[in-house]
């Protein structure tokens, strides 16, 4: 009733309001609240959006000595959203609880030493168990899950126990960094397609797969355009790449080929990525995946020309198999389900290719681009 009655004057006289302590503190409180259950840590372009949409709604609010009219209230928001994370950590909310000072080593006690928050536009990055479970509950799921998985046929019960397990899980892997091997043996029900793809949903609330393939194909065209401009030793490559696309014409191979070119062009190495053998390989090839951190194993047929299918695609983390019997494309759209399902940081050798694939592809986070990743988008939209 106070912000109506000061918009109006505003709008008749020109008249700013000077908020009194409480009602600025209880506008503050309210915009926390509604921030909150969006993202706990929001970023400081996030806060400023805010800020400048409150002025926007409430003229009557905008501050005459700030160049942009909401400079002190972005301010103010910022520690009204500290003080109200503090709130809800010490009632046991557990997304801030986990980055409290007891929950951080003692030699490196200190409030900004490895703070566990969404980083890749999570919305479930840590979230509370289900209500009336705890701990305990869960475990027995979990137990109860490892000899439903072994069961044929049973893929609707396994889905619904991973479903409820989801925080449990989700908990555990930010919380504790659990090493690839003693994961996949704690929740071996996680390691199929179909839920990579429903953990990737539990946490973003957004496709993977469909999403990935939908709009690769809708920017393939323009992709191909300006590839086609890349001068220099990267253009020839990217050049000699793009071959195979003239002589199949299968939409994998398609998909495939721009997927590699998109690593060129933004100046990193797809061999760091794909790894290539042929299936005659045998040991060789195992022992080269053991030592493997991250990657997307391709099994060529001996023989096979360019346009062969190979036999056999998957996935590569700490040198265990996670996937397999998958395309190259599907295989690259599930290792990001799997990097978002395991916590895990892009590799430092492919971070602005694994950026391409989140923000332009899965379009998540991507208001905040790269000088390179935004370069490219815009030439996407020429």
């Amino acid at each position: 009733m106070q912000l109506r009655s000061a918009n109006q004057d505003f709008v008749s006289n020109g008249v700013l309001l000077t908020p009194g302590h409480k009602l600025k503190s209880d506008i503050l409180e309210s915009l926390a609240q509604e921030i909150i259950k969006f993202k706990a840590y929001p970023s400081n372009l996030e806060i400023e959006s805010v800020a400048e949409a409150l002025i926007k709604a409430h003229p009557c609010l905008r501050e005459q000595g700030s160049f942009c009219g909401f400079y002190g209230w972005k301010i103010s928001l910022k520690y009204k959203m500290a003080n109200y994370r503090t709130k809800l950590r010490n009632l046991g909310c557990p997304e801030l609880s986990i980055n409290s000072l007891k929950h951080k080593p003692a030699d490196r006690c200190q409030p900004a030493y490895d703070v566990k928050k969404a980083r890749k536009a999570e919305v479930n990055f840590f979230p509370p168990f289900p209500a009336g479970e705890t701990q305990d509950s869960l475990e027995g799921e979990r137990l109860a899950l490892l000899s439903e998985v072994k069961k044929r046929h049973n893929d609707k019960v396994v889905k619904e126990k991973m479903a409820k397990t989801f925080a449990y899980r989700r908990q555990e892997v930010v919380r504790d960094k659990p090493m690839i091997m003693e994961f996949k043996i704690r929740w071996p029900g996680l390691f199929t397609v179909a839920e990579v793809e429903a953990e990737f949903v539990r946490i973003t609330t957004g496709p993977l797969v469909s999403k990935f393939h939908a709009q690769l194909d809708r920017h393939t065209a323009q992709l191909i355009k300006v590839f086609k401009k890349k001068g220099g030793s990267a253009g020839t490559t990217i050049r000699r790449i793009l071959v195979p696309i003239t002589q199949n014409e299968t939409v994998e191979k398609r998909r495939e080929c721009i997927l590699r070119a998109l690593c060129i062009y933004l100046n990193e190495d797809p061999n760091i990525l794909f790894k290539e053998y042929l299936d005659t390989a045998g040991t060789a090839a195992q022992r080269e995946l053991e030592q493997l951190t991250l990657g997307i194993y391709i099994i060529k047929v001996e023989g096979g020309d360019a346009t062969t299918p190979p036999a056999d695609v998957g996935i590569v983390i700490e040198g265990v198999e996670v996937l397999h019997d998958l395309d190259v494309t599907s295989a690259c759209a599930l290792l990001m389900g799997v990097i978002y399902a395991l916590n895990l940081s892009y590799p430092k050798e492919l971070k602005t290719f694994f950026e391409g694939l989140q923000k332009l592809f899965l379009q998540l986070d991507a208001g905040r681009l790269s000088a390179k990743v935004q370069m490219l988008k815009n030439k996407l939209y020429e």
